[in-house]
């Protein structure tokens, strides 16, 4: 074990040919809008299906925030999808434990699958609100300090501003 490299990609994550990607999920794991509904959409109906039956057998009540678990990829390039629900930003509370759960949790999700490569998303950027350049300082931090076996971590920013802000992120 040790700690994975980090690599910064603008693109889609639905066509990263790696082990496993992230998806930024609903805590009901039935899919949504951005990246959750991209991944639905780009690895068909094997997706919804292998959610819908953790739903049936752990996950009655939605998968809290911060946690993970992985499913079938489907269709897409990827051999599994780790489904992680990151928090919605509040202003008022401090979430950040929760968004660095995330990543700790996705990789070691990742670890039980032996899987060596992940992508991520931008956790929680979109409609959950959370700043990109925080949320970019907590995901490098927290996949800087997490011992996994995994080799590889590439970030996968679906634009150039968000590439920027990683890259800065990426460098402090």
């Amino acid at each position: 074990m040790s700690i994975p490299r980090i690599t910064l990609l603008r693109g889609d994550i639905t066509q990263q040919a790696v082990d496993a990607i992230v998806n930024a999920a609903n805590s009901s794991l039935l899919g949504g809008g951005g990246v959750d509904g991209a991944i639905h959409r780009a690895g068909g109906p094997q997706i919804l299906d292998a959610c819908r039956a953790l739903r049936a057998s752990h996950y009655g009540r939605g998968l809290p925030t911060g946690e993970a678990v992985a499913a079938t990829a489907g269709r897409l390039p990827a051999h599994w999808v780790i489904h992680t629900v990151g928090p919605v930003y509040s202003q008022h509370e401090d979430r950040s434990a929760l968004l660095a759960a995330c990543h700790t949790n996705s990789l070691h999700v990742a670890d039980t699958l032996s899987a060596k490569t992940v992508a991520f998303p931008a956790i929680s950027t979109g409609i959950f609100g959370w700043p990109l350049a925080d949320a970019a300082r907590i995901a490098i931090a927290t996949v800087h300090a997490t011992v996994t076996d995994v080799e590889e971590v590439r970030f996968v920013l679906f634009d150039a501003n968000a590439y920027e802000i990683f890259k800065h992120a990426a460098q402090q």
